[in-house]
């Protein structure tokens, strides 16, 4: 008997005389094969009670264990080899931290399984795979596909597996001589993809998925997505059906989806590339989505359509009504070309024909009116019957703004307390009900600190496993200290937790210095610091009796605190000090214009945070930043130390921060270098504003590089925090002009959106410079640091929501500078149509340097064109 045989041999003795953990001490090392070996020949009985000490163990180690792919092997063939049934064993591998090693796992278990003549592993795998999320290791995947395809089970084909199987074919766990097969061989080979190529017709969002490319050397080469070619190529081949692909591609279409997942289906019809007879089959299908599909599937259907030698001419004047007016130019102009020859082919119905090309009157795109104008006319269709008459000249129509609402209720019950930690713990990175829930916990912690604690401990440990830990690279990240917060309730005086968060305050507060509050990373923004010190003074004085709440809690939902309500708080509070944060934060939330006689009331207190209330408000609290612009070039030096700088672009314009002269900047609010150092969790920055309610320019200074990143660096979510910078007070300066600029440029939709209610928020308030925003987007456009393309819509929607004199302003001081730009930026023409679409609407004539020369040059050009049209435009102003 070999070494090796002769330790095993002795491990199962001792597993079977005596304790368990030489077994655990083997699965906490992920040695599978040993766990395997130890447990094997072992009587029944022995086996479940060993899995009575394994469950038990296993709770009290789950909690700060991922069991990786090793350990979660190990794991797996300990709790099939001892456990039951399969609804105990799944109550552990189906758990999120634990994931076995794909099909090694697998083959260890099936083997553990035989041994000991259990046949529940079917049953075992569809309870994993019913506990899958979308954060769910591809590793799980292979796990339970395996045992599935070897004890002859069929797949789960619920939404989360069919795209972790998908996964599964993008990153296999097999490889020969380090490559994996080609997609079409794995997919030929693959056992499930009968039962799973249906489903990608029918799981929302998956065409994202789909899109995947496949590993290749050439890193000049992006490569081209590699499921529809297999696909197409499987269904040459016979392996697949060719009509399921092609009418699951167009159901899929005709259902909808986001553009981007509905890119993977035109993809797979282009390799399929469909015949005359296939379209023809599924012309009605084809004319629906020309009508009401996004503008690239439109695109398809237009393309296949016109191929058809016979295609009924109704059918195609039916369908045309309905999308010439849809906002696509190039969609609409090719319609318009169809229909055109069309007229020509059809001498007998030219008139009918012209009279649909006339619908193209009424399009937004001016050029396009103009088009359908000239067409209509060759065709028999006086040209006044597709000219739309001209808006009466007008300024802004937006509504005044509501005074902010009064913030909620504050928190008094503890079942209420629960449910929110609950909600904001099952969103990833969100802190923006954070505030309320503080207040409520130093209000119920006060009065029975150990009822909280019971309460939010079993909400702790379900949390979303995201805030499991502080995200390093991120220097925004709150996760890790949040949580510890909601952990210190019900804790001692003399708890470690309790004394960690004391000497923290005692290393970031220094009073006898500026800044007050200690700078301990230079990441962080100074708003973001009074954040975290803020928590950690709450962690230090959480549980003390006679707590009433945060004197910091706003009194509206924007963040402003109502200087009576601070008084109350105060008077209440008697001669009993309040955290310094807490105070500070309170003053910081007060508004600018506040009474004497209030100052009086509050240095009668006789306290010393009633004096200090007194000297904030005679002193006309923290005074308004000096903001400048300055350009920032990437420093390929400090890239080995921060990403941000690595792979920011060559050159972004930001705003530095500075105290006006004379000022004592106490906490270092009002000082901040321009930085492209940001963050990726920007969920936090939507406190920021609530923060300093008053302080606009120095919130949207801080936040700009977050926005900056939206436009060009093209990252998502950026602009979310531009309505919420509306809804403050204060000055925004050129910080705002410069953030509305990037999020008009905004590579995503929604930061788009955000960024045109943000505008007209502040436009109606009076508070919005259109002059400074152009300008600054004029400079942006004009040295290439956002693309002029993104902006005409967001635009136009402001002009359509009530705004139009506005965007005409803003148009109006951003072209001189993309006018003379060396090279106009692409987009230029239609901001010219849109300048010129405003600027007839308001009847305001606006000077715009440059225009003139441009318009007097020769051609036809359409820039020289629209140039023309907007000089024709305030020429009759």
């Amino acid at each position: 008997m070999t070494r090796p045989e002769q330790r095993t041999v002795r491990r199962r003795r001792e597993l079977a005389a005596s304790g368990t953990s030489d077994l655990f001490d083997l699965v906490s090392s992920g040695d599978a094969d040993s766990v395997a070996a130890a447990l094997e020949g072992l009587p029944e009985q022995r086996r479940r009670e060993i899995g009575v000490e394994l469950t038990a163990w296993f709770k009290q180690r789950d909690r700060e264990t991922w069991w990786s792919a090793g350990t979660g092997t190990a794991l797996a063939v300990a709790v099939v080899g001892c456990l039951p049934t399969a609804a105990q064993a799944a109550a552990i591998l189906g758990r999120p931290s634990v994931n076995p090693h794909g099909r090694r796992a697998a083959e260890l278990v099936r083997r553990a399984a035989q041994e000991r003549g259990i046949d529940w592993l079917v049953d075992l795998a569809h309870r994993i795979a019913a506990r899958f999320r979308q954060d769910t290791w591809v590793g799980r995947w292979h796990f339970v596909a395996f045992l599935l395809h070897a004890e002859g089970g069929a797949p789960p084909t619920d939404d989360r597996c069919v795209q972790l199987w998908l996964t599964g074919v993008e990153a296999p766990d097999r490889f020969h001589q380090g490559q994996a097969a080609p997609v079409v061989d794995r997919l030929r080979d693959d056992p499930f993809l009968a039962a799973m190529l249906p489903r990608l017709f029918e799981v929302d969002g998956i065409g994202v998925q789909m899109m995947f490319v496949a590993a290749h050397h050439n890193w000049d080469d992006p490569g081209q997505p590699a499921l529809p070619a297999a696909l197409a190529q499987l269904a040459t081949e016979g392996v697949v059906d060719r009509v399921m692909l092609l009418d699951g591609s167009i159901s899929r279409l005709l259902r909808g989806d986001r553009p981007a997942a509905l890119r993977a289906f035109t993809t797979l019809l282009d390799q399929l590339a469909p015949t005359t007879a296939e379209v023809t089959a599924r012309v009605t299908d084809y004319l629906r989505l020309l009508v009401d599909a996004p503008a690239p599937v439109a695109t398809m259907a237009q393309k296949a359509l016109r191929k058809l030698p016979e295609l009924e001419l109704e059918s195609i004047l039916d369908a045309a009504r309905q999308m010439l007016t849809r906002p696509d130019k190039k969609l609409v102009r090719t319609q318009l070309t169809w229909l055109d020859q069309l007229a020509r082919q059809h001498r007998d119905r030219a008139a009918e024909i012209g009279e649909v090309i006339a619908v193209a009157g009424e399009h937004p795109a001016v050029e396009l009116r103009e088009r359908a104008a000239a067409l209509a006319a060759r065709h028999g269709v006086a040209p006044a019957l597709v000219i739309p008459a001209l808006t009466r000249p007008r300024g802004d129509d937006l509504s005044p703004p509501a005074p902010p609402a009064p913030a909620p209720d504050p928190i008094n019950d503890v079942d209420e307390l629960t449910e929110e930690v609950a909600a904001l713990l099952g969103t990833p990175y969100q802190g923006a009900p954070l505030e309320r829930i503080l207040d409520g916990l130093v209000r119920l912690t006060a009065a029975d600190g150990h009822r909280v604690r019971a309460a939010l401990d079993p909400v702790i440990e379900r949390r979303h496993w995201s805030w499991a830990n502080e995200h390093r690279w991120d220097p925004l990240c709150l996760c890790e200290t949040v949580v510890e917060v909601f952990g210190s309730a019900g804790v001692g005086r003399t708890d470690r937790r309790r004394e960690r968060w004391e000497k923290l305050l005692t290393a970031v507060h220094r009073p006898d210095a500026v800044p007050e509050l200690a700078v301990t990373d230079p990441k962080v923004p100074p708003v973001h610091r009074l954040l975290r010190v803020r928590l950690a003074e709450i962690g230090a004085y959480l549980n003390e009796p006679g707590q009433s709440g945060l004197l910091a809690l706003p009194t509206s939902t924007n963040g402003l605190l109502d200087p009576m309500a601070l008084l109350e708080r105060l008077t209440a509070l008697g001669h009993r000090e309040p955290g310094h944060w807490d105070l500070t934060q309170a003053l910081l939330r007060l508004p600018t214009d506040v009474d004497e006689t209030l100052a009086a009331k509050a240095a009668a207190l006789g306290t010393a945070a009633g004096q200090r209330l007194a000297g904030w408000l005679r002193d006309g609290g923290l005074p308004q930043p000096v903001i400048r612009s300055r350009t920032v070039t990437r420093d390929s030096r400090r890239g080995n130390r921060h990403w941000e700088w690595a792979y920011m672009p060559a050159e972004r314009i930001l705003v530095e921060l500075a105290p006006p002269t004379g000022a004592v900047d106490r906490y270092g609010l009002l000082t901040a270098p321009a930085t492209p150092l940001g963050g990726d969790h920007s969920g936090w920055v939507h406190l920021w504003p609530s923060l300093l309610p008053s302080h606009r320019g120095a919130v949207t200074a801080y936040a700009l590089p977050l926005v900056a990143g939206a436009a060009d660096m093209d990252e998502r979510g950026g602009a979310a925090v531009l309505p919420l910078l509306a809804e403050v007070g204060g000055p925004g300066g050129v910080a705002l002009d410069l953030a509305l600029a990037y999020g008009l440029g905004a590579r995503h939709g929604p930061d788009r959106v955000a960024t045109v209610d943000a505008l007209l928020a502040l436009a109606a308030a009076g508070d919005f410079d259109a002059a400074g925003t152009g300008e600054q987007l004029g400079t942006l456009a004009a040295r290439q640091l956002v693309k002029l393309s993104r902006v005409v819509e967001p635009l136009r929607d402001a002009a359509q929501a009530g705004a139009p004199l506005t965007v005409w302003r803003l148009l109006a001081a951003a072209l001189p500078a993309v006018l003379a730009a060396p090279t106009p930026p692409r987009g230029v023409p239609d901001l010219l149509t849109l300048a010129a679409e405003t600027a007839t609407a308001t009847g305001v004539r606006i000077d715009v340097p440059g225009l003139a020369d441009l318009a007097g040059r020769g051609g036809s050009s359409r820039l020289v064109t629209e140039a023309r049209r907007l000089h024709r435009a305030l020429a009759g102003a």
